[in-house]
């Protein structure tokens, strides 16, 4: 076994980040800053070496259209269940509460650096897709599995690496992107009386259950209906506003793009928006943290089909979802609100009823059930799948608690603080970064 250094550098960082928010919070806070810019540099860095190692692929959108023909799914999941399986992981709180939080911390020109780190970062996207395929296994039920924790140990033969990504991507999903879900399905509707979050929080532990105790064929079925139904609801009423103020529309973006290059201020304008951009983007899209390759390996696709088919995903989200959001919430006075323990979900809920008035509210609050749900689902799987890779005999039994401890997590995530919440996953999710990112480069050899 090769000795793991970078092993050793992440367990390190991982305590010291610890040691350090216990004693100083506020240097935690600045901790987590240095931390993104690495991985932010890491991710731009990485995009551009596969950008031209693939002859920009990612960008082939004739061929990423023409994935979708001669579907199999013999042992496995077809391509379109694949996509939204990580469509429903990607197009979750971050579209939605994401976008408004970039907006209000960052300006309006953060999301010109959502849409450069969506077309630069789905390099590393497509190249998760082919790795995906390259390092697929099969579970004791004879179906396809595979992700990160794969290609890190048996392409990199760092076992210990592989574990401590696994170990992260459960810590990150669990207590991270699901209890964000859950944390703005309560904020969403606190609007609506006789819907306390005690009862909403029991709601969702409930269809939650029912679903993943389901396995993973019926997860995935369970994403493409409701993926169909939240997008074809959110295109709707998104395109219902933009026609509505077409004559705006040209303005809003020439305000975004002025506002991505603010150096007036450059510490606290320009590198600010430009970071809280790449922040929300990466959220937002999952780019550059590998789970797409959890997905891509449940396929019997070939290596390219399954490249292109996650690289889309990251377009649909960031270039389409996130872009309406941002225009319907641009096109309000959203800038006078202040909002104390921000979700992000606020602003955006105060965009929908500000066009469509109180029945904007009630139509965002199917929306984001619809949106959040899909990310629990999906959320769930990868860290069921980080778990398997650590006890791959793992008994059912076992399995049945990890669920069970799951949903309890997932429920509470609607009483705690979202900034904490926003904070934490933040930190964990720039850790993934860096741990995949690395792999990928060092096996850049596999992709073509």
């Amino acid at each position: 076994m090769k000795k793991e250094k970078f092993f050793y550098v992440i367990v390190f960082l991982i305590i010291f980040i610890i040691i350090t928010f216990i004693f100083n919070i506020n240097i935690f806070i600045y901790l987590k800053n240095i931390i993104w810019a690495l991985s932010s540099v890491m991710i731009i860095a990485s995009g551009l070496f596969f950008s031209f190692k693939t002859k920009f692929k990612q960008l082939h959108f004739k061929k990423m259209f023409s994935c979708f023909k001669n579907q199999n799914d013999k042992n496995g999941i077809n391509t379109i269940s694949s996509l939204t399986m990580s469509l429903a992981g990607r197009i979750g709180v971050g579209s939605l509460a994401g976008v408004a939080l970039a907006i209000y911390l960052g300006g309006v020109g953060s999301i010109f650096w959502m849409w450069v780190v969506s077309l630069i970062a789905s390099s590393t996207t497509y190249v998760e897709g082919v790795l995906g395929i390259i390092y697929k296994t099969k579970n004791k039920q004879n179906i396809n599995s595979g992700g990160p924790f794969n290609y890190i140990k048996i392409g990199l033969n760092y076992p210990l690496l592989a574990s401590l990504y696994a170990i992260i991507l459960i810590i990150s999903y669990i207590g991270g992107f699901l209890t964000i879900q859950t944390n703005t399905i309560v904020k969403v509707t606190s609007t609506i009386s006789f819907l306390n979050p005690f009862i909403t929080i029991s709601i969702i532990g409930i269809v939650m259950g029912l679903v993943i105790f389901g396995g993973a064929k019926k997860i995935a079925k369970f994403n493409l209906r409701i993926v169909s139904l939240m997008g074809a609801l959110f295109l709707s009423l998104g395109l219902f506003i933009i026609i509505k103020n077409i004559s705006l529309i040209p303005n809003i973006f020439i305000s975004i793009i002025k506002g991505a290059f603010n150096f007036k201020s450059l510490s606290g304008g320009f590198l600010y928006t430009l970071v809280i951009g790449f922040q929300r983007g990466i959220f937002a899209s999952e780019a550059g943290l590998g789970t797409s390759s959890i997905s891509s390996a449940m396929t019997n696709d070939s290596e390219e089909k399954q490249g292109l088919t996650q690289a889309l995903g990251i377009h649909i989200t960031t270039l389409l979802v996130c872009t309406i959001t941002a225009i319907i919430i641009i096109l309000t006075d959203y800038n006078n609100l202040i909002i104390k323990d921000i979700n992000g979900i606020e602003i955006t809920q105060y965009a929908f009823n500000y066009h469509l008035g109180n029945i904007g509210n009630y139509l965002l609050i199917i929306i984001a059930i619809l949106f959040s749900y899909s990310t629990i689902i999906s959320g769930y799987y990868y860290g069921e799948s980080g778990l398997k890779f650590l006890f791959p005999k793992l008994k059912n039994k076992h399995l049945n608690i990890f669920k069970i401890l799951c949903i309890i997590i997932t429920m509470l995530g609607g009483i705690i603080s979202p900034t904490s919440l926003w904070l934490f996953t933040d930190i964990s999710v720039a850790i993934l970064i860096i741990i995949n990112i690395y792999a990928s480069i060092k096996l850049n050899r596999e992709i073509t």
